[in-house]
C-alpha cells in the first residue's frame, strides 16, 4: 500500500473530525501511527489547512440586522452527506455553482464535496433562494454539517 502526500493529508483531516483515538497503518514500505488525547471538550483543530477570521464590521458591537422576508419565513440547510472537502465550483477558474441571492432548483447541483479523490455533486434539497454559504471553499467539512441555506419559495 502506498500513500501520495495529499492522501495522508486527506486521512489526518478525516481522522481528527472522527472520535477514533488511535490508527495504525502498516506496510513493508512505511508504518503510520495516529494518536489522540480524549479531553472533555474538543480542541480546536490543529490539522484544518484553512482558518477564517471575520473582522467585525465596526469598533463598536451593533445587533445584527434580520432581513423582513428570513424572520417570517423558515429557511432549510442543506447539510453534508459526508466528511470530505467544500468547493463551491466545480473548478478553480470556473465560477461558482450558486452564489447569495441565486434562485435554485429541487436538484441542481450546488457544490461539491471531495472524498478520497472522488468529486460528489451536492444538489438543492427544495425551490428556493440561496440566502447563505455557511461553509468557505476549500474547508474540511463533517457528516451533516450544513452547507447552505435557503428560503423555499
Amino acid at each position: 500500500m502506498e500513500f501520495d502526500l495529499n492522501q495522508v493529508r486527506e486521512l489526518l483531516v478525516m481522522f481528527n473530525q472522527t472520535n477514533v483515538t488511535e490508527l495504525n497503518l502498516k506496510s513493508s514500505q512505511f508504518e503510520l501511527v495516529l494518536r489522540k488525547d480524549q479531553p472533555s471538550a474538543p480542541p480546536a483543530s490543529s490539522l484544518s489547512p484553512t482558518v477564517t477570521v471575520m473582522p467585525s464590521p465596526s469598533p463598536t458591537p451593533e445587533p445584527e440586522p434580520t432581513p423582513p422576508p428570513q424572520s417570517s419565513r423558515k429557511t432549510i440547510d442543506i447539510p453534508s452527506p459526508m466528511v470530505g472537502t467544500f468547493y463551491r465550483a466545480p473548478a478553480p477558474d470556473e465560477p461558482a455553482f450558486v452564489d447569495i441571492g441565486d434562485t435554485v432548483r429541487k436538484g441542481q447541483v450546488v457544490c461539491i464535496i471531495e472524498a478520497m479523490k472522488l468529486m460528489n455533486e451536492i444538489e438543492a434539497e427544495v425551490n428556493g433562494q440561496v440566502v447563505e454559504i455557511l461553509v468557505e471553499n476549500g474547508e474540511p467539512i463533517e457528516y451533516g454539517q450544513p452547507l447552505l441555506r435557503i428560503l423555499p419559495t
